[in-house]
């Protein structure tokens, strides 16, 4: 896939400078002190085409679940209703713990960055030493934005994963034999519930696993993080806002990739600053920013307005100008 680049600083003579790196970003690699990490996350993101494809082809259980409902007395509608969400489950278990494993490299790609700005003069600069983790962080970006889009638009895993509690509680209490609970015990059925309860849960996680990382690493100043994540949502605006810039895009699905970066990192600088990502004094220009998004066709970036609108932290604040909440409404 395309890969737009990161490394320079929220000026067009900057993003012109990031376009014309693109081929040095494409092909990126890690140098000797960053390939351990780079490792880690390469490890990942192996996975998470196949993680998406399985998202994509979950087609549910619902009419199963819907006949054995209808006939709760009919042992053939109940057993080919159990027999088709079981599978089912022990595929959302695999999302659910790819998650998991998402957020583990996240801190190690984030610690790596962020401490590079320590010996850099500017983020942009600082990134540009890291472009191979740089692009790392804008898959991960991108994936999570993309995986969240598809779960929301697909409500037969929340109600299949309902059936599935419902069922096995009360099969449970028939002292029943259910083999899936080697695969899916109790404390795991519990935090999955958790995960896909949430409307956007691989953004929560990332949110979460960001957000832990700024406060076990009070040495780092916040700044370094905060001035890493809004470097390359301003990158990525003035790329989607230029027609010169955008032009370049190979494909439609370039400039997804460029709207999800930008927004996945509008959102985590919102976690992490104590006054949010929506105040006048913002490092990210978040109004030019949902102006980019709203200038496309609705049903491409309904999604990632959802996610501004529903996992940023602070838009509701008092401090939020009516401007900007005019243009998430």
């Amino acid at each position: 896939m395309f890969l737009i680049p990161y490394v320079a600083t929220a000026t067009r003579a900057a993003a012109s400078r990031s376009v014309e790196t693109f081929s040095l970003q494409e092909n990126a690699q890690p140098t000797e002190e960053e390939r351990e990490v780079w490792n880690q996350v390469d490890l990942v993101l192996q996975d998470s085409e196949s993680i998406l494809m399985g998202l994509r082809e979950y087609k549910g259980a619902s009419q199963e679940i819907r006949d054995a409902i209808q006939n709760p007395n009919d042992f053939k509608h109940q057993e080919r209703a159990w027999n088709s969400v079981c599978p089912l489950v022990i595929k959302l278990k695999n999302f659910y713990t790819f998650s998991i494993r998402l957020e583990e490299v996240l801190q190690g790609l984030l610690s790596e960055l962020t401490y590079s700005l320590n010996t850099a003069p500017l983020a942009s600069t600082a990134l540009e030493r890291k472009q191979a983790l740089a692009k790392q962080f804008a898959e991960i970006l991108h994936f999570t934005l993309l995986f969240d889009e598809l779960k929301i638009r697909n409500p037969a895993i929340q109600n299949d994963f309902s059936y599935y509690r419902r069922t096995i509680s009360r099969n449970r209490i028939n002292n029943m034999n259910l083999e899936i609970e080697n695969e899916v015990n109790n404390e795991m059925a519990n935090r999955m519930s958790l995960f896909y309860a949430e409307p956007m849960p691989m953004m929560k996680t990332l949110s979460k696993a960001t957000t832990n990382f700024v406060m076990e690493n009070k040495s780092l100043p916040l700044e370094k993080t905060t001035d890493c994540l809004s470097t390359m949502a301003n990158v990525c605006r003035i790329m989607l806002e230029t027609p010169e810039y955008s032009s370049r895009f190979s494909s439609e699905d370039t400039l997804l990739f460029c709207m999800r970066v930008m927004v996945g990192v509008i959102i985590l600088y919102d976690h992490v600053h104590p006054n949010g990502v929506f105040i006048k004094s913002s490092t990210i220009d978040i109004k030019s920013s949902l102006k980019v998004l709203k200038d496309q066709p609705a049903d491409k970036v309904e999604g990632l307005l959802n996610a501004l609108r529903y996992t940023t932290k602070h838009l509701n604040d008092e401090s939020t100008p009516k401007n900007i909440l005019m243009l998430l409404q």
